[in-house]
């Protein structure tokens, strides 16, 4: 049975993930770092389905606690197969007013620990020569959003992560993709003041928020041997909010 690592996966795009991926028949490590008893609650629900799951806290912030937590798995659940780095925090502030500290904090947690996370498990999967690395990005990292600076960068920063990664890890027949949820239904948007939401929906050709299911369809795809050969990509689930040519 593979193992996959989700951060963040006591709730909302994180728990769908993990969710999704128990499906498949994925022993799951569900890492949270204060939601316990929305992570026990996760873990109980894939139990109940017949899947497995173990639970994992840490601070990922912290280099020393990103570093334990990959042992930490691998030790009670086996080489890890499967990286989600899902894990993160917002600060909403014009740029103009954001301190330094909260600049570093949504860095450490956003962008620091996918890198430390991905130095972890890169050696396992190239000795495996299979693994699959998906970091959950956002398309404020592809078009900026307003008093979100931190977030944005930090964001926009998984996408060069990846591509690096996804050429280094090649070799060793391992992937490494991003998947960039537009808007999502979670408890972040149930908050939204109703003009942002209007305003919000009206720029969505699909005209509706996403669901969490629906990333995390994405990530169950980009995690499966159909995947093989689809790597250094990035897969919007958005409802057309950022189209390419």
């Amino acid at each position: 049975m593979k193992t996959a690592l989700v951060t963040g996966a006591a709730k909302g795009i994180g728990r769908a993930i993990a969710m999704a991926l128990a499906r498949e028949g994925f022993r799951v490590a569900l890492h949270y770092r204060s939601s316990g008893n929305e992570a026990e609650s996760a873990a109980a629900e894939i139990h109940a389905a017949g899947g497995e799951a173990e639970l994992f806290a840490a601070d990922l912030a912290d280099a020393a606690q990103a570093e334990a937590l990959v042992k930490s798995v691998e030790q009670r659940c086996g080489p890890v197969h499967t990286l989600v780095c899902n894990a993160g925090i917002i600060k909403s502030q014009l740029l103009a007013f954001t301190s330094y500290a909260d600049w570093r904090a949504v860095m450490a947690a956003n962008l620091d620990a996918a890198f430390l996370l991905t130095k972890a498990v890169s050696r396992g999967m190239a000795r495996q020569r299979a693994g699959r690395i998906i970091y959950i990005s956002s398309d404020a990292g592809l078009m900026g959003d307003l008093m979100r600076g931190a977030y944005s960068a930090s964001k926009s920063g998984l996408f060069g992560l990846a591509k690096t990664a996804a050429r280094e890890m090649a070799a060793s027949r391992v992937t490494v993709n991003t998947v960039a949820p537009g808007i999502i239904e979670t408890d972040m948007t149930a908050e939204m003041p109703e003009t942002r939401r209007v305003k919000q929906l009206a720029a969505i050709p699909l005209n509706r928020f996403g669901r969490p299911e629906e990333v995390a369809a994405a990530v169950r795809f980009l995690a499966s041997d159909a995947a093989a050969w689809i790597t250094g990509q990035t897969v919007c689930v958005d409802g057309g909010l950022r189209m390419r040519d």
